[in-house]
């Protein structure tokens, strides 16, 4: 079968479900597939002033499956549009998939660099990876080259997983990470060299795994940041440990010094990125405006998921920017384009003391708040906000004792292991800034301090957001929300 056959059928099988999906908790500004499954995001990219995201998909199903890549654009990251399904597999370079990769601009050419994944025992989950590569000179339609795979096996030492390619043109060369492990099942990351994205040189190992940090790194990404060198990667095994680590995957960073010339990443400790049930996999693009912009799949695997039983499942973050912080701590904030979702503004309170709790009603399922504590004149135990609807609430709590701010989706459609926590100073004050959609929030505290990402199931409708302090008064200097527009309608 042609490959344009079969994302025609792909695209048809799309339109058949969107009509049979049940929009309950569909987001209202989150990139999202027409229908059924998603996962990862890939191939982040501005070409020809539009920014573009495909993403892991299966557009058969609400489950995961052989994957696809599907397609959105946009020009302002706010307003997105469906576009075709840009790569399915079947080729006997990606028979049974084609895994998440990335995407470069060359000389435009608009280029997607992507895992094939290949099972020999599917009932054993036996399989082997390789590289290829697809291309396009209008950002939409996509061909397979002839080169492919253009990396058919991993190094010697190196196990099966060999997959997510991250590539990136360093003065006149192209360097692709690889996420990776070895035989003896230690996660690492590895790089190669091309002039020309068809051959490809092995490098070395960028970096790898002292033993407590998983058997498999998943999804690196490599770019240099405010003078330091940053690798985002999502290990696979490690162990839960207090707040940290309490996902089945975790998604962090490495920062130091990187040397081209001889391969040498001297770093910190491992940090993570993001403290909510949901955030994995994530991907950065540096765009014209020199802002390194980041986007992560917004679900968990094994999670539940209720929307499958709608027919789809699976969304991608807020666009975030990502800055370098005191200590080399990654910041991520909220692109400011999303100031483009705000329709009407409200002004609930300024400089207001609080004991106890008071509510501002408002029945918009979709919501931008900012909250504003200030704890120079007292020192309640803890304050916070609640996102209410009837007899369900979605909770966020600062304890100024141990400085903990914890999201508590216990009744908003998490009842089991629905508490995630980060530790997050807030000596002077503590900003929120909260984005809720039908079924997800996003929590960035104090110039993106700290982040947590959750998705969220409520059944009852949206009645407002309380505020509250316990054990002690809190001046609100400020609480302000915003109703925000629902981009797909």
């Amino acid at each position: 079968m042609l490959t344009t056959n079969k994302i025609e059928l792909a695209n048809q099988a799309l339109q058949q479900a969107c009509e049979k999906m049940n929009k309950r908790f569909r987001l209202g500004y989150h990139i999202m597939a027409p229908a059924n499954w998603i996962n990862d995001p890939n191939g982040l990219i501005q070409f020809n002033g539009e920014y573009h995201a495909f993403y892991q998909h299966h557009p058969y199903d609400e489950h995961w499956g052989p994957m696809h890549w599907g397609h959105v654009k946009s020009k302002d990251l706010v307003h997105w549009e469906h576009c075709s399904v840009a790569l399915a597999p079947g080729d006997e370079c990606d028979i049974d998939g084609c895994f998440s990769g990335s995407a470069v601009d060359n000389n435009g050419e608009l280029t997607l660099i992507y895992t094939g994944h290949n099972y020999t025992d599917k009932d054993n989950d036996i399989f082997y990876q390789n590289q290829n590569i697809a291309v396009s000179t209008d950002g939409i339609h996509f061909t397979k080259v002839g080169e492919n795979p253009v990396i058919a096996e991993p190094p010697e030492d190196s196990s099966h997983h060999f997959r997510d390619p991250k590539v990136w043109k360093h003065e006149d060369s192209w360097y692709m990470i690889l996420g990776n492990s070895t035989k003896d099942n230690v996660g690492r990351v590895i790089l190669y060299r091309s002039a020309d994205l068809r051959k490809w040189e092995y490098v070395g190992v960028l970096a790898q795994s002292a033993g407590d940090l998983g058997f498999m790194w998943e999804c690196p990404d490599f770019f240099e940041l405010d003078g330091k060198h940053v690798l985002l990667f999502s290990p696979q095994g490690v162990e839960a440990k207090g707040d940290l680590y309490k996902n089945l995957f975790q998604t962090g960073y490495l920062i130091g010094e990187y040397d081209y010339e001889t391969n040498k990443f001297v770093h910190g400790s491992f940090e993570e990125l993001d403290h909510g049930h949901d955030f994995y996999a994530v991907q950065t693009l540096l765009d014209d405006k020199g802002r390194r912009i980041a986007i992560g799949w917004m679900d968990m695997w094994e999670s539940n998921m209720p929307t499958k039983e709608d027919g789809w499942a699976g969304a991608l973050t807020l666009p975030r920017v990502l800055t370098l912080g005191e200590n080399n701590k990654l910041l991520m904030n909220p692109v400011e384009e999303a100031e483009l979702l705000r329709e009407a503004e409200h002004n609930v309170c300024t400089n207001q003391v609080i004991s106890g709790s008071f509510t501002a009603e408002t029945n918009s399922e979709m919501l931008e708040v900012k909250a504003v504590f200030d704890f120079t004149g007292s020192r309640p135990e803890s304050v916070g906000l609640k996102i209410v609807g009837g007899q369900e609430e979605t909770v966020l709590t600062y304890n100024t004792s141990n400085q903990k701010l914890i999201l508590d989706c216990t009744k908003s459609g998490k009842p089991e292991d629905g508490v995630r926590s980060v530790t997050t100073e807030a000596n002077g004050e503590l900003v929120l800034r909260v984005f809720i959609d039908r079924s997800s929030i996003e929590v960035f505290t104090n110039n993106g301090q700290a982040t947590l990402t959750s998705r969220i199931y409520p059944n009852e409708s949206r009645t407002g957001i309380e505020l509250f302090s316990e054990k002690g008064d809190v001046t609100v200097k400020e609480l302000t929300y915003w109703t925000l527009k629902d981009i797909w309608e």
